[in-house]
């Protein structure tokens, strides 16, 4: 290096002493100044490699998006992320809004949604290209081998046994204990309100009456009652968890994490029920609850499908139905008695109905030949959940490309999801959309019932649900046997009318009641 700089020297520039070229090259470098060159060196290739990321990030969401409507470039690894953290009905309308397709990512998850009835209609009867995946957490939650993540003929084959569960045979079992629970349920909403007669929220009462419904239905006493207490207070971090959005990782203190656990001593109840179910039918007796009836089902001589379910496996399956009862059923009651409440002309269509099919006796219990003549009532459950859908969307993932429209292919492995809102809010099929009117169904010939196309409240496809006929038969009697048996009135806040979304949708103020018995006629 030496020479190198005397030869450079002495050929470009005149001669100067050699002491003092010699001093020069020989000035030693202090060790800070190398330290700090190799410290900027990692810097600069650190920002480099990281630039290089984003630029790919953005470069990856825009070659995915193409021309679809969304944001030009989305915020760096997060996304939508802050916004989906507190999804609102409004932000979901302008998306909506936005294009039959649109466009948006979510911590590097490209998503596409489809507002269209057309588009979401084609999400939900595409098994070939697309299968549910409700939320980015649910099979850490539900467990990836639960039967909803099931697809094409293993899906197919399985759901024909659950459909042997809400046959007419079996729903004259469940009515029964759904019109005892409910009856004990309003005593006690009816204790606690003349100790308070203060507005008060029924969002966790109603969940409450719900969950133990449902728990008696579907394990009858295979479990006890404090293992009943426990799975209902725990369930509360299940449905939190299993909002659109949540940090994706399972960590202790987050919402997924505990969520986990709470399925964890769910689960160890409902196959102890499982277990018990098995054993009562095999010792001659009769079906008390839906465990029973399944059990009993698979027994029966006529029976052709699979016989060997495993405890664990019946109880991911009423796992399954508890989380849809839980959150779309208590959602759907809520609306129910806000809806009654704010439109007292239809609670008056409905009490006549009900007096006049009692007979004036407000303590029998309600049959499944009492509610087929009912059909105000169940217009109103219709139109009721029609307005106030407690799902709005059903995520779904590709599992190869998915042409959906014929100049837009959604890539591998994106979340697609159909909206159900826009097509129950249509105006076209349902005239004056944002009002209840239940009479809209008692018509034949209405565009209502001539566009069932458009009622996708229960989703549509091979994935539709299941139990269509256990929810509506539930509200449906909750809300009577409340007509006749309290009186409510529904205190209204400006929060009463927007919504709050946790997994499904409830009014944002938690629906502030007060409830008074009702003299019998």
């Amino acid at each position: 290096m030496a020479s190198f700089i005397r030869q450079f020297t002495s050929s470009a520039v005149p001669a100067i002493p050699s002491s003092t070229s010699s001093s020069f090259v020989d000035i030693p470098i202090p060790s800070f100044i190398i330290s700090n060159s190799k410290s900027a060196t990692w810097l600069c290739t650190t920002a480099a490699i990281v630039g290089t990321l984003l630029v790919l990030e953005q470069s990856v969401y825009r070659s995915k998006k193409k021309h679809l409507p969304g944001d030009s470039w989305t915020i760096p690894i997060i996304g939508k992320f802050a916004d989906s953290m507190k999804p609102t009905m409004e932000g979901y309308m302008r998306q909506w809004n936005s294009g039959a397709l649109s466009a948006i990512s979510v911590f590097n998850i490209f998503i596409v949604m489809a507002s269209s009835n057309e588009y979401s209609r084609k999400i939900l009867n595409s098994p070939a290209h697309a299968e549910p995946c409700l939320v980015h957490s649910a099979k850490q939650i539900l467990m990836p081998d639960n039967w909803v993540f099931l697809n094409g003929k293993s899906h197919v084959e399985y759901r024909k046994v659950l459909n042997t569960l809400f046959t007419r045979k079996a729903l004259s079992i469940y009515i029964g204990i759904q019109d005892a629970i409910t009856r004990q349920h309003f005593s006690q909403w009816l204790v606690n309100a003349q100790k308070d007669p203060s507005p008060q929220s029924i969002m966790m009462t109603a969940r409450n009456l719900n969950m133990i419904t449902s728990l008696r239905v579907f394990c009858g006493n295979h479990i006890p009652e404090h293992g009943a207490i426990e799975i209902s207070e725990k369930y509360w971090d299940i449905t939190q968890a299993l909002e659109l959005v949540n940090f994706p990782l399972a960590v202790p203190g987050t919402k997924v994490y505990r969520a986990i656990q709470a399925r964890k001593i769910a689960i160890k109840w409902l196959e102890l029920a499982a277990s018990k179910a098995k054993t009562a039918i095999a010792n001659g007796c009769e079906p008390e609850c839906m465990l029973d009836e399944w059990v009993k089902e698979l027994e029966a001589p006529g029976y052709k499908g699979r016989k060997d379910f495993s405890d664990r496996e019946m109880a991911m399956v009423v796992f399954s139905f508890l989380f849809a009862s839980q959150d779309a059923m208590s959602s759907g009651l809520i609306y129910g008695f806000q809806h009654l409440a704010d439109n007292p002309d239809i609670l008056a269509k409905i009490r006549e109905e009900q007096y006049r099919v009692r007979a004036g006796d407000v303590d029998k219990p309600i049959t499944l030949e009492m509610l087929d003549q009912m059909p105000y009532l169940k217009a109103f459950v219709k139109e009721s959940m029609r307005v106030k859908p407690p799902v709005t969307m059903v995520p779904y993932r590709t599992t190869k490309p998915f042409p959906i429209s014929n100049d837009y292919t959604v890539p591998v492995n994106s979340m697609v999801i159909p909206s159900f809102y826009n097509s129950l809010h249509d105006p076209s099929v349902f005239p004056e959309h944002d009002k209840l009117i239940p009479d809209r169904w008692l018509d034949p010939n209405s565009s209502a019932n001539t566009n069932p196309r458009n009622y996708l409240v229960f989703g549509s496809g091979p994935h539709k649900c299941v139990g269509i006929e256990y929810a509506t038969m539930n509200i449906g009697l909750v809300l009577a046997t409340a007509s006749v048996l309290m009186n409510w009135e529904h205190h209204i806040t400006p929060e009463s009318d927007q919504v709050q979304i946790i997994a499904t949708l409830f009014p944002k103020d938690g629906c502030l009641m007060k409830f008074t018995p009702r003299p019998r006629p």
